[in-house]
């Protein structure tokens, strides 16, 4: 949600325009990608305050000395927000100071695990000296709302003061939470309705095993991904399972038509970010948006609003999957390699469709309902996510070893899967062991863990 917007293109009057720019995703095997984006809480080591932006220990700072290995950086009034460089990748700010890598369209996983390794690898150069850590976890586990500072983005005041309009949670997202989500291709509509109804069916699982914010303010949430709860709460216009993607005649247009159903944020002209918040974009298009009237949007300006809808799959000019919260290093290779097996294998895909396809809406609501608190042992056709993750791992497996693409020691992308097969093995989600290091070896203090899940 933070990419810096893009307020160029040509003018968009008709639906069709619309439709034909997410159909343009539409590419060959050979040319689909991978792209990782992860997301991880800064702090100051000696008290574990959130990071500011100004100052000798804030985010400006971080951004500053990551720009040193070559990053260009991007100002909005200003003020640094991103850094970019030419191979597509960016590093941006989310609300709370949330320092996100939003890594390249690369050929596979073992890239983007390299990709990983050195954008961490430079974050700890830059914060070692300035006493700062980075936490890999879903949710803020010891600070409340009041003691995160902002960042200094226009779309954020918006957002800020919209919110609250909405739901009861959505400050939360934006200040406490952390992800990490895979974004992949499609050869067609076909292939996109497929695989965007497997990734939204078993998101719930993605959702177990990643599962790691088990505390708020200091204390257990009830929660075992307090952040994927935070999403039941926050804005019912643009989040949730998308019940009509499994509904017959599912498609780019259809996809459409519920973008210009979710209500407005902003319209970006002139360097600055105007209020459109609960406006219509199909308004936008006939030229009657009250925050600019007589203005047609640009495909910039639908480029953008695309960004402002929070499903817990979604579609651009390719799929993001959004339902793991953020978590150690390792499992960041993790998930690519979960999705990439299932998605870019024919026959896993078959398979994994096989498995989900006879669920009802009431059966998939629910499971997204319990998996936030009960994560693997939560239940769906009599089976536990457990057992139902043991199938889809072999799936995803038998997918990546299908796909042949081997690391310099000759692996395969399969290797990157270990994480989550050693969860299911232990039947147990990773906020299960942090629930038990704080009932016993952290002594009821969240304090540890900012030591022990640090990258």
């Amino acid at each position: 949600m933070s990419a810096p917007a893009k307020p160029s293109g040509e003018p968009v009057s008709s639906k069709r325009q619309l439709v034909e720019f997410l159909e343009s995703g539409s590419k060959p095997a050979d040319r689909w990608r991978i792209g990782t984006e992860h997301e991880k809480f800064g702090f100051t080591t000696d008290d574990l305050r959130p990071l500011p932006y100004d100052g000798p220990r804030g985010i400006k700072a971080m951004l500053e000395g990551l720009a040193g290995f070559g990053w260009q950086k991007v100002l909005e009034n200003d003020a640094l927000i991103a850094l970019v460089d030419s191979s597509g990748a960016s590093v941006t700010l989310e609300p709370g100071g949330q320092l996100e890598l939003s890594g390249a369209p690369l050929e596979t996983i073992h890239q983007t695990c390299a990709e990983t390794y050195a954008h961490l690898k430079q974050v700890k150069q830059v914060a070692a000296p300035l006493d700062i850590g980075f936490l890999g976890a879903g949710f803020q586990p010891k600070w409340d709302r009041q003691d995160i500072p902002w960042m200094p983005k226009g779309r954020y005041r918006i957002m800020r003061d919209y919110m609250p309009k909405r739901g009861s949670k959505g400050l939360d997202m934006m200040l406490r939470t952390c992800t990490v989500q895979v974004n992949l291709d499609f050869a067609s509509e076909a292939d996109m309705v497929k695989k965007f109804r497997v990734s939204l069916a078993l998101q719930p699982l993605a959702t177990a095993l990643f599962a790691s914010s088990p505390f708020v303010g200091g204390r257990p949430s009830g929660f075992l991904s307090t952040r994927s709860d935070v999403w039941t709460d926050t804005d019912p216009d643009r989040c949730g399972m998308l019940p009509f993607v499994f509904e017959d005649g599912f498609g780019f247009e259809r996809y459409v038509d519920y973008m210009l159903d979710v209500p407005m944020y902003f319209v970006y002209r002139d360097g600055r970010y105007v209020d459109a918040s609960g406006q219509s974009f199909r308004d936008f298009m006939a030229g009657r948006l009250p925050a600019l009237p007589g203005e047609l949007p640009t495909v910039g300006d639908w480029m953008d609003h695309l960004t402002t809808a929070f499903p817990e799959v979604r579609l651009k000019k390719y799929l993001e999957m959004r339902g793991a919260d953020g978590g150690p290093w390792r499992r960041l290779c993790a998930l690519p390699a979960l999705w990439v097996g299932l998605l870019y294998d024919q026959g896993a895909l078959d398979a994994a469709w096989d498995l989900v396809r006879d669920w009802t809406l009431p059966e998939r609501e629910t499971l997204r309902a319990d998996v936030p608190k009960l994560g693997l042992a939560a239940r769906v056709r009599g089976r536990s996510l457990a057992d139902i993750g043991t199938q889809v791992l072999a799936l995803a497996q038998a997918g990546l070893q299908n796909r042949r693409r081997y690391s310099e020691s000759g692996r395969d992308e399969a290797i990157y899967l270990d994480p989550l097969l050693a969860t299911l093995q232990s039947g147990r989600s990773p906020a299960e062991d942090m629930l038990d290091a704080f009932h016993g070896r952290w002594q009821g203090s969240v304090d540890p863990l900012f030591k022990e899940y640090a990258y």
